[in-house]
């Protein structure tokens, strides 16, 4: 009988794995639902009354801009104190340009596919990457704990070749159940654009875009699962895993978060994990010192940045889960299995 097909029966037979599974597959679905119900598709009349109340807001502006002129003049004349009220110059009390106040402001939620889309798929891949890593985790942390692994090695002595196999029969059904997931996701939201918002300006090159994007969310996924199954293994025990992500979120992130804000570190977000994270999915994250300041030609400051590229997010969680699984391996070769 193959090791690999037996895994896999296993994998797919266990309580906790069905169950995970389906919640996650419930709170994508709920998240599809709730954008659908949150958006409207806008039409002429909505895009005709905005512009109504762009005009109305408009004329109030005017309006207080006249009234805060006339105001500041009778101060200025009378030679009342105003407080730092008004400017010297009250000629300088001006109703913004026209143009500056957007119709758009005033329409509904709408969801446009082209523009919005992208920023989904994060939420998709943290879900499926908190489902592939629990589920991990709890699957070799259960053969572990419940003897299964010993009785297992005497059928099959190769310790390496019997948690790898393992490994592949984890990340085969982390993709079964991606795949689809992900197909439906891109589906749900076209509907979701179809019937509560725009599908215009979408070819082949936006549709290549969220492709790698959603491509570079599997990846993350299939990643964060072997690092629960490595922790797990490594720890013979679903705690070590769990316990280890509550380590790092709670004293490695938050509590070293904290500390390069109070030492005012210049880029303390590019030491924290989810920022490589969200870089890794959106390609690129720039982070802003506003404590400096560069100065153009016109006199304007603008923050200085340092960006965090995709390419860097890859090299960390490569190595990160690269060491985790060959530690998981070493242990499994090394240590006796009792």
């Amino acid at each position: 009988m193959s090791l690999y097909r037996t895994e896999l029966r296993r994998l797919a037979k266990r309580r906790f794995t069905r169950y995970m599974s389906l919640l996650g597959l419930l709170v994508l679905v709920a998240v599809v639902v709730g954008v659908f119900f949150t958006n409207q598709k806008i039409d002429a009349g909505q895009l005709a009354r905005a512009e109504r109340q762009a005009d109305q807001q408009y004329q109030d502006q005017l309006r207080w801009s006249e009234q805060e002129r006339a105001a500041c003049e009778q101060a200025k004349t009378a030679g009342t104190p105003n407080d730092g009220r008004f400017p010297d110059d009250c000629s300088m009390i001006q109703a913004p340009p026209r143009e500056a106040i957007e119709a758009r402001w005033f329409l509904p939620s709408t969801f446009d596919f082209r523009e919005t889309f992208d920023e989904t798929l994060i939420p998709l891949a943290a879900i499926l990457a908190l489902v592939g890593f629990v589920v991990g985790a709890s699957y070799v942390g259960a053969e572990w704990s419940t003897g299964g692994m010993m009785n297992l090695l005497l059928w099959r002595p190769r310790r390496l070749t019997v948690l790898l196999t393992k490994l592949a029969a984890l990340l085969t059904g982390l993709l079964a159940l991606a795949l689809p997931a992900t197909v439906l996701w891109f589906a749900g939201f076209w509907l979701v654009a179809t019937f509560r918002g725009s599908t215009e300006k979408v070819t082949s090159g936006v549709w290549q875009s969220f492709a790698l994007t959603g491509l570079r969310g599997l990846v993350l996924a299939l990643a964060l699962t072997t690092i629960g199954f490595a922790l797990a293994s490594l720890g013979r025990h679903t705690a070590m895993a769990l316990g280890g992500v509550v380590a790092v979120m709670v004293v490695f992130q938050f509590g070293l978060g904290i500390l390069l804000d109070m030492a005012s570190v210049r880029w303390a977000e590019a030491w924290l994990l989810p920022t490589y994270l969200l870089a890794w999915m959106t390609k690129k994250v720039t982070l802003q010192d506003w404590d400096s300041c560069n100065a153009t030609y016109y006199g304007e400051c603008k923050p200085a940045t340092f960006d965090i590229t995709w390419q860097q997010s890859s090299m960390l969680l490569a190595i990160g889960t690269v060491v985790i699984l060959g530690a998981a391996l070493w242990a499994m070769r090394r240590r006796d299995i009792s």
